[in-house]
């Protein structure tokens, strides 16, 4: 069809453009041709009529918003409500990756991918599959450092550049194959790294939620947090590990519940001279930019005014001592309850409190008085005699009056042991070793 110059074709129709009005439909009309490539349609995934898609692509401009994800920062990609993208790094890993992108191109999903450098440069062909199968291909440092936080900026500058190279390298020197992507190792975050990304005009990519696939837990505990997670939010970036056997496993069932819960897979891709942003505005970059409206709109907490700010005067002694008694007495029938919340204990009827001070002794004495010499004398037994016998020595016998027909005779054996004399002053201490004598008529 020959187009004459001032027309252009529309949906098979010729229109005249008249200067004002050529320039915005001719550039929309470029900008719709060049996006409408990218998209994959579930229609359009041959074989599979069922399949999931991807229902379109995000044309994001790193230089614009250079950090996403609000895991850690405010901003995330301007998704729409129930749409996802799908996130794997630490690749590529043949025995798990391959499943991964079997399972993808079943679907005709697109992903975005982070890779590590030396994971390129041992398996090229892994990054070259993903090039083929039109995904993109960030990166995520040369060795996956866990330090990024506290590593010394040329240190991370070093990881970052020899991950990208060598991730080049694998797809044949390609630049134009590599995204300005990159995902921090662990998403330990530095505002040095950060900054030195955004000087490279490499956009830092944070998660909305994660599925926890590099713990030690099953496929089904992985798909799970998946979508609880996605679910809370509505939308959102997840994050998964390609390298993980787990995620390879529960992959095609989550694929299969994206669908039926009606979530729609989003694809993203860098802007370029030929490839234009998709346009958007500042709120569509937030989670939920309407969230704090209905916290607005609540009414202001009303201002009080106090009459006075005088203080109340402390009451005397005898007005608290009357408040008290009268208080007791109309808590004789109140009740709290037990221990153990099963029964139930009645109050004191007294008051607890103010307690009746008792009244010291003016003057103290400072002695003791004697005790009466009555309380130490000799018990005298009528008709026999007690017989002190002590180790080594005998004491001398004390006559004493028993009936006619009955002697004692009593032996006491007395332990002196130095260790155990009574100290003068001390609590007088029970001997050991004490014996009873035998007991003999006379």
């Amino acid at each position: 069809m020959t187009v004459r110059s001032g027309e252009f074709p529309v949906a098979g129709k010729k229109c005249v453009a008249d200067g004002s009005r050529r320039r915005p439909l001719l550039a929309g009309l470029i900008a719709l041709l060049a996006a409408a490539p990218l998209a994959a349609r579930a229609e359009d995934c041959p074989g599979h009529p069922n399949a999931l898609g991807t229902s379109r692509t995000l044309v994001v401009d790193p230089t614009e918003h250079t950090k996403i994800g609000t895991m850690q920062y405010g901003e995330t990609l301007p998704l729409k409500d129930h749409e996802v993208v799908l996130t794997f790094d630490d690749g590529p890993l043949p025995s798990h990756s391959n499943q991964v992108l079997e399972t993808l191109a079943s679907e005709c999903v697109k992903a975005t991918f982070f890779i590590i450098g030396r994971m390129a440069k041992q398996y090229p062909d892994g990054v070259r599959r993903l090039r083929d199968a039109g995904h993109t291909i960030g990166t995520h440092s040369e060795n996956h450092p866990l330090s990024f936080n506290h590593m010394p900026l040329q240190r991370v500058e070093q990881e970052i550049e020899e991950g990208i190279t060598h991730t080049t390298a694998a797809l044949g020197g390609d630049t134009s194959a590599v995204s300005p992507f990159f995902r921090i190792p662990g998403l330990l975050r530095a505002e040095g790294v950060e900054d030195y990304l955004a000087s490279r005009g490499i956009m830092t990519w944070s998660a909305d939620f994660p599925a926890d696939d590099w713990r030690h837990i099953t496929p089904a505990q992985v798909m799970n947090y998946a979508l609880t997670r996605l679910e809370a939010k509505g939308k959102g970036v997840l994050l998964l590990h390609d390298i993980q056997g787990r995620t390879a496993t529960m992959l095609p069932q989550l694929l299969r519940e994206l669908k039926t819960k009606g979530y729609h897979i989003v694809h993203v891709v860098a802007a370029t001279p030929d490839r234009p942003k998709t346009p958007t505005e500042a709120r569509d970059w937030l989670m939920h930019p309407d969230a704090g409206i209905a916290v607005a709109r609540w009414p202001a907490v009303p201002r009080l005014i106090y009459a006075a700010k005088a203080t109340t005067p402390a009451p005397d002694a005898s007005t608290a001592s009357a408040w008290l008694g009268d208080l007791a007495r109309r808590q004789t029938g109140f009740y709290r309850p037990g221990r153990f919340g099963a029964d139930v204990v009645p109050l004191p009827s007294d008051p607890a409190w103010p307690r009746p001070v008792v009244a010291a002794a003016a003057e103290a004495a400072n002695t003791l008085p004697a005790p009466d010499q009555s309380l130490f004398r000799r018990i005298k037994i009528p008709g026999g005699s007690i017989r002190l016998a002590g180790r080594g020595q005998h004491a001398e016998a004390m006559p004493a009056r028993l009936e006619p027909a009955v002697t004692m005779e009593s032996a006491v054996a007395i332990q002196t042991v130095a260790a155990r004399r009574q100290l003068p002053g001390s609590w007088p201490v029970m001997t050991v070793g004490l014996q009873r004598g035998p007991v003999t008529p006379r």
